[in-house]
């Protein structure tokens, strides 16, 4: 029961970043930020969230960036969520290349 409780979460908790993230980057052309994953702690203290940037080279900027903005876009999250969970977790963004990772593989693969 607990585990589809958190399943639950982390699909709310990513579904609304990725709303967010739409909005915030509609004023930068050219860039496309999407959550891939999230997972989130037992306790529901702290969400691990997994970014995929597009495109990559400014992928470490971005992700600096949102990570210096953290407290707004838990703040964005808490209004959007504030009804069905009681205690908005701590945010944690990560860079997830898995994307990056398939086309180096492919590239090889194709030589």
């Amino acid at each position: 029961m607990e585990g589809t409780r958190l399943q639950k979460i982390e699909r709310l908790i990513q579904k609304d970043l990725s709303e967010i993230f739409l909005l915030q980057t509609k004023q930068m052309p050219g860039v496309m930020v999407s959550v891939t994953r999230v997972r989130i702690s037992p306790d529901l203290s702290v969400a691990k969230a997994y970014l995929s940037i597009f495109p990559s080279e400014k992928g470490k900027e971005l992700l600096d960036n949102i990570n210096q903005n953290k407290k707004s876009v838990r703040y964005e999250l808490g209004l959007r969520i504030g009804k069905q969970v009681r205690r908005i977790p701590e945010l944690a963004f990560f860079l997830d290349d898995s994307v990056d990772y398939l086309e180096n593989i492919d590239h090889l693969l194709n030589q």
